[in-house]
Formats: C-alpha cells, sequence, structure tokens
C-alpha cells in the first residue's frame, strides 16, 4: 500500500492499516511537518479515531476543550450560541476541541514508527501514477539526490491535498459548490489573559466578517475577510510571502505591519499592548467548497483535501479527511485479507461522498450568515440561525447513506448509518476498547446458544447491555451490528432481523 502525501489524513490512514497489519509506504515531499498552523479543530466523533489508535492521552495533553460557538452581530453582540460540553460526550471526548495542526501531525508521526508494517519517507516527490493489470506504479523523484524509482502497489491512497496529483492520474475535477471568499489568517501568541469566550467567535458583518478563537494556552487566531481590492499584502510591510502551503501565502511576522494588523484584533485583545503579542504567522488564504466528481479509480482512492474543500466555519475540514481514513482503512485491510469481497471498497465513495457535501453545505450555510449583505444577509441571520441550532448544537453529523455496508430500510427511521456511542461499560472500559476494530454485535436480550456461536465464528464481539446502561437506552431493543469504524451496519427488534458478517 502506497499512501501519497503525510498530512493527517495520511498520516491516519496509514496508523489505523498498520493495526490490521498492512504494509504501507507514505510518501511525503516535505522532510518534516510543515511547521505553521492550520487546522485548528476537531469534533468527538474525530477525537474517537485517535482514541482507537491509543493517541487520547496524548492528545489531550496538547490539545484543549471548546466551550462552543457563538454567531455575534458586528458590535460583537450575540445572536445565536450553540454550547459543547468541554466534559466527555457520547463518544467519550470533549465534543469540541482546539488544537496546533503541527502537534498532532508530530503525534502521528512519532505513532508510526512504533508500528513495524508502516514505513513514512520524505523528501520523495511523486510524479506519475499509472495503473495495469497487476496493480499500481507510482513514479518517485528524491528530492534532495535527484534519483528516481518505480514503486509497485496492491492500492495508492492519495492524501496529497488540494493540488493532489493522485486526483488529475485518475481524471477526477473538483465540482465548485458555490462559495469562494480570500480571508486574512492571523495566528497569535501571548501570555496575557484576553478574558473572552471560551469558545469560536464568528463575526456575522457583510463589510467584515470575522472569526476568532482560542487554540492553546497562549496560542490564539483570528480569520477576517479581505475585502474587494484588498490582499494579504496590504497588512504586510514587504510583499515578499514564503511558497504556498495548502493554498496559504504565508508573512513571517518580521514582514507584518503592525499598525495595521493590532486594530483588527482589537475588539478581542483591547488593553493588552502590541508588544504583548507575538505574531506567529499572518496568511491569506482562500476558503472554497469543492467536491471531487469521482473519488477512485479501480485501485487508487482520493481522501482529505484531494476529495473535498469544506469552508471552515464549522471546523470540519481536515476531520472529514480523518472520517475518509476511518471509513475505508478497515474496508481495505478486510480485502487484502480476503475476508471481505473486493466489491467492499465500493461503499466508500457511495458512504463518505455524501456525508461530505452535506458538511460543506452546513458550513456554506453558516459562512453565508456571517457574510451576506442586504436583505437576504439580515434574512438569514433571523431565520435560518436560530434553526442551525439543532444541527450545530449536537455533535452528531449525518447518517451515512445506503450501501452494502450500511442496510437501512427506505421509509423508517433506523440507526443504521449513525455512530454507535463509545459508551462506558459496566467494568469501567468503553465500546472501542471491547470492539477493539472488529465488528460488533451489541443486543439487548440474551443470545441463544446457537446465536453466540453464529457470532463467534463471524470473527464479532458479543456485548449484552444492561438496562440501566448508556447502550441499552441508545439501542432501547433489540439488536445492531456496529461495524470496525463504529458505524451502525444493520438493527432491528431481534438478533435474526439484523444481518452481521
Amino acid at each position: 500500500m502506497v499512501i501519497v502525501g503525510a498530512g493527517p489524513a495520511g498520516l491516519t490512514a496509514a496508523a489505523l492499516l498498520g493495526r490490521y497489519g498492512v504494509e504501507c509506504l507514505v510518501l511525503e515531499r516535505w522532510e518534516s511537518v510543515y511547521p505553521q498552523p492550520r487546522a485548528v479543530h476537531l469534533d468527538d466523533e474525530v477525537h474517537r479515531i485517535l482514541g482507537r489508535l491509543g493517541l487520547a492521552g496524548e492528545f489531550a495533553a496538547l490539545s484543549r476543550p471548546c466551550h462552543g460557538l457563538r454567531l455575534l452581530d458586528p458590535d460583537l453582540r450575540v445572536l445565536a450560541e450553540f454550547r459543547r460540553s468541554p466534559g466527555g460526550g457520547r463518544h467519550g471526548y470533549p465534543e469540541a476541541t482546539m488544537f496546533d495542526q503541527p502537534d498532532l501531525e508530530h503525534l502521528l508521526r512519532t505513532h508510526l514508527e512504533t508500528i513495524g508494517t508502516v514505513t513514512l519517507r520524505g523528501t520523495t516527490e511523486v510524479t506519475g501514477i499509472r495503473q495495469d493489470g497487476t496493480g499500481v506504479r507510482v513514479e518517485t523523484t528524491d528530492r534532495g539526490t535527484g534519483a528516481r524509482e518505480t514503486i509497485h502497489a496492491d492500492y495508492v491512497l492519495g492524501c496529497d491535498g488540494a493540488n493532489s496529483l493522485t486526483r488529475t492520474a485518475i481524471g477526477a475535477t473538483m465540482a465548485d459548490l458555490k462559495f469562494d471568499q480570500r480571508w486574512l489568517v492571523v495566528d497569535v501568541a501571548t501570555t496575557a489573559d484576553l478574558g473572552q469566550w471560551e469558545g469560536v467567535h464568528q463575526v456575522c458583518d457583510p463589510r467584515r466578517a470575522a472569526t476568532y478563537m482560542r487554540i492553546g494556552k497562549t496560542r490564539y487566531r483570528w480569520e477576517f475577510r479581505l475585502l474587494p481590492g484588498e490582499t494579504g499584502d496590504d497588512f504586510a510591510v514587504t510583499t515578499g510571502a514564503s511558497p504556498r502551503a495548502g493554498g496559504f501565502a504565508t508573512r513571517t511576522p518580521e514582514s507584518v505591519d503592525a499598525d495595521r494588523l493590532h486594530p483588527l484584533i482589537a475588539p478581542w485583545t483591547r488593553d493588552i499592548p502590541a508588544g504583548d503579542l507575538e505574531i506567529v504567522r499572518v496568511a491569506e488564504y482562500t476558503f472554497r467548497a469543492q467536491l471531487a466528481d469521482r473519488w477512485r479509480d479501480r485501485r487508487v482512492f482520493l481522501l482529505g483535501d484531494a476529495a473535498h474543500l469544506t469552508p471552515p466555519f464549522i471546523g470540519q475540514g481536515m476531520g472529514a479527511g480523518l472520517r475518509d481514513a476511518a471509513n475505508l482503512a478497515w474496508k481495505l485491510a478486510g480485502v487484502l485479507d480476503g475476508t471481505l469481497p473486493a466489491s467492499t471498497l465500493d461503499t466508500y465513495e457511495a458512504e463518505r461522498k455524501p456525508h461530505a457535501r452535506a458538511m460543506i453545505r452546513r458550513a456554506v450555510l453558516v459562512g453565508k450568515a456571517m457574510t451576506e449583505g442586504g436583505r437576504f444577509g439580515d434574512l438569514i441571520r433571523r431565520v435560518v440561525a436560530p434553526r442551525l441550532t439543532g444541527r450545530v448544537l449536537d455533535s452528531a453529523t449525518p447518517a451515512l447513506h445506503r450501501s452494502g455496508l450500511v442496510t437501512r430500510p427506505r421509509f423508517r427511521r433506523s440507526l443504521a448509518g449513525r455512530l454507535c456511542p463509545n459508551a462506558l461499560l459496566d467494568d469501567g472500559t468503553r465500546f472501542d476498547d471491547v470492539a477493539g476494530g472488529r465488528f460488533a454485535v451489541v443486543t439487548t436480550s440474551t443470545p441463544s446458544e446457537t446465536e453466540r456461536a453464529a457470532i463467534r465464528q463471524s470473527g464479532a464481539v458479543l456485548v449484552t447491555t444492561r438496562r440501566s446502561g448508556e447502550l441499552h437506552r441508545w439501542l432501547r431493543t433489540g439488536a445492531a451490528v456496529v461495524r470496525p469504524d463504529g458505524t451502525v451496519l444493520s438493527a432491528g427488534n431481534s438478533l435474526s432481523r439484523c444481518w452481521y458478517p
């Protein structure tokens, strides 16, 4: 298996595949982690993926729970508030968490070093990807020596970002979902106490929409929509910028015009002296909403920004890539070891593409609530924003669509396609600890010996709920088959009505 790109999606895919003993080679054009901050948020569903890798404790030490989201008017008065629990939600982790992306990537890279079947190779440029009857040929060039090599792989995962060579190689294109805005992103470090609410502040201002959030003990981020005719260079002493990375055109702290920048952040920093605020980075970035028209060509798959670009207003961009990895890794592992048919891989795009589209649309709706002017913008803020409460207040994301691995009835509600909660069990462990990356059968009744034998023979784990337990309240009655990624495959009022492997 070759994974192109060592960002969060590629590293997570490699770590998940490594759990199943799959040999992976991760190819990355840069020698080490890109040091500048980019993604800063993930929810409890994505946090749970890190937990399955055994990284929850280490990630908690470098991250910070977030209290939710506020929509503010131009005078910073609260229009709507969507609180998230900073304690453990249904999955055992904070419903919203802030972090610094380089810290997460360092954590994932260190974890890969403990997995014997995974190799990470830096300074390696992938220059071509071709398929034939025996697999995939990946052509590479060492950026240090210029040496060329062709690597043969059973499968290739393209986790190579918005400018994906893998996407081009399979002839996929990005469909524009009608959102394109230029923003200025500002990262600041300070030991001063800003005294702000410990959540994300989104200012709904058609003239200068803005976002503020605390991402660490001493780290803060602001995002400001650039005005027509305005560029990031307008906030720099010089027009020099570092090479683009992930869409950013970054200015060094020495090149930033503090006199122009500080009035933007002053509503939050107030009387804190400018000298107490260390500018870590100022970057111009274009927020886009795009979705690849197809995510697969035979043995080559797209994940992360190679497959979708989400505006950052609900903090789901990076998380979508980790969801891709969690959805695909166990399926690939099962196909490779012969326990799942090759047709299983058809469910990846069928499940993930509609989910990604739904999350992009949700982000665009919040973005428009922040930035639209005129009567239409006022209507969105008065009418649409309150209706977002049910979607934003609950950290749960939409259920997966029907597929060969999501058996949902067409005309009634079902748990199928939704995540089983990572519930606390009687012995103090959680559901994921018991499931251990395998199929699980959850039931409110005591199975017969015949049913127990069938479950054992399938290799699934049996979890019987107790009446007062969290899983029982979730399931209510009957049984559910839960996939290795925590998604409910099927559910019914008895074990006999559930399909299990």
